[in-house]
C-alpha cells in the first residue's frame, strides 16, 4: 500500500511537530508545506517538499490525501472550507473556530460535502485520559461530586515574540490552553452546563488574559474548580505532569486533576486512587492503589487515527460537532470572565 500523502498547513511550533510525526511513520509521507512565511520555504527545502503560500495554490498543483491545518486560530474556518471545497479530508487544530456560528458553518459544510473533518483535541487519544474515563464510568469512585483542575505554567517571552497573534484577542490561554482542559473534563466527567470565571491581565498587560479562576457545573450534579495561568512558575499542568510530550519538563508524581466521588478519588495523571475499605468517614484510612495504564504520545496516536480515517478504516473520534460543544463551553468561560455572570452552555 502506498503511503498516504499528507500536507501540513502552518509551519509554526505545532505544525512542525505534526511534520516530525509524519516523518516517523511508514504509512504516510509529507506531501507539502503550506505557509507564506520565508522560514516555511527554508523548512520545505530542507525536507525536500514543495512549499505553497496558500491552500488554493496547493490544490491547484496537487491533491493530497489529507491536510493537517495548524495555522493561527483565526484561519481555521477559512482553511477548513478550502479543504472541503476541494474534497480533501482535514484534521484541524483546536479551536475549530473563534465563534460557535462559524464552527457550525464549517461542520455543516463538511457534512453536506461528505468530507471527513477531524479536530485536534489530541488528548482524546491519550491512554491516561481513556483509562481515567473508564474508572469514573465504571463506578469505582461512586457518584462524582467534585472536580479540581489546574493548568499552571509559564510561557517565556519568546513564545509571544515568535507569534505575536498569541498576545491579541483570540490568542490567550482560554482559547489556546483551556479549550484542551474543557475537552478533558467533558470526556472524564460529562457535559458542563454552566460556568463562572474571573480573569486577570495584570501580569503581562496584554489584550488577552494571563490568569483565570473558573467554576464549573456538570450535568451529573458535580461541581468543579479550575485555575489557569500561563505566567505561573508552577508545574500543575497536563503538559508537565503527564510526560506525554518530551519537549516539556516532566514533574513526575504531580497531578493536575482530582476527581472525587462518594466512594473514592482519582488523581490524574498519577492515577493514584484512594477508596474506603469500610465505613466512609474522614476518621477512617483509605486504601491506596495506582491504576495501571500504558503510556503513549497522543499526538502520534491522533496521526495514526487520521491515517485510518483517510483509508476508510475508522470514523473520526473527535468530530466537528463534538468540537463545537467544547468550543461552546470555552467561549462561555471567556464570556463569564468578561461579564461576571453565570453563563449557561445549554
Amino acid at each position: 500500500m502506498s503511503p498516504l500523502r499528507i500536507a501540513v498547513a502552518g509551519a509554526g511550533a505545532i505544525g512542525r511537530r505534526h511534520i516530525e510525526l509524519i516523518a516517523g511513520r511508514d504509512d504516510c509521507a509529507l506531501a507539502a508545506i503550506v505557509d507564506p512565511a520565508p522560514a516555511a520555504a527554508q523548512l520545505a527545502q530542507a525536507l525536500g517538499v514543495t512549499r505553497y503560500a496558500s491552500l488554493d495554490a496547493l490544490f491547484a498543483a496537487q491533491r493530497p490525501d489529507g491536510v493537517i491545518v495548524a495555522t493561527p486560530n483565526r484561519m481555521h474556518v477559512h482553511n477548513g472550507l478550502d479543504c472541503i471545497r476541494d474534497r480533501v479530508p482535514a484534521l484541524i487544530e483546536k479551536p475549530i473556530a473563534d465563534t460557535v456560528a462559524d464552527a457550525l458553518g464549517l461542520v455543516e459544510a463538511a457534512e453536506r460535502a461528505g468530507v471527513p473533518l477531524l479536530v485536534g483535541h489530541h488528548r482524546r487519544h491519550s491512554p491516561l485520559i481513556a483509562r481515567a474515563r473508564e474508572v469514573v464510568a465504571g463506578g469505582a469512585l461512586g457518584r462524582l461530586v467534585a472536580v479540581m483542575g489546574s493548568a499552571l505554567f509559564h510561557k517565556p517571552d519568546r513564545y509571544f515574540d515568535e507569534a505575536p497573534w498569541r498576545s491579541e484577542p483570540g490568542g490567550g490561554p482560554i482559547l489556546i490552553n483551556m479549550i484542551h482542559e474543557v475537552d478533558d473534563l467533558r470526556t472524564l466527567c460529562g457535559e458542563i452546563i454552566s460556568v463562572q470565571a474571573r480573569a486577570s491581565t495584570a501580569t503581562r498587560g496584554f489584550a488577552v488574559e494571563d490568569t483565570v479562576a473558573i467554576t464549573l457545573t456538570f450535568a451529573g450534579g458535580a461541581l468543579g474548580t479550575f485555575i489557569l495561568s500561563d505566567t505561573a512558575a508552577a508545574a500543575q499542568s497536563w503538559e508537565q505532569t503527564s510526560g506525554e510530550n518530551a519537549s516539556y519538563a516532566h514533574a513526575d508524581g504531580t497531578d493536575c486533576y482530582l476527581l472525587a466521588g462518594t466512594h473514592g478519588s482519582l488523581g490524574v495523571p498519577t492515577m493514584r486512587m484512594r477508596r474506603y475499605a469500610g465505613e466512609r468517614s474522614w476518621w477512617q484510612p483509605f486504601v491506596d492503589e495506582t491504576v495501571a495504564v500504558e503510556r503513549a504520545d497522543p499526538l502520534a496516536r491522533q496521526l495514526g487515527h487520521f491515517c485510518a480515517v483517510l483509508r476508510g478504516e475508522a470514523a473520526p473520534r473527535v468530530t466537528g460537532r463534538d468540537a463545537v460543544e467544547t468550543l461552546k463551553v470555552t467561549l462561555a468561560i471567556a464570556e463569564a470572565a468578561r461579564t461576571g455572570q453565570v453563563i449557561s452552555t445549554r
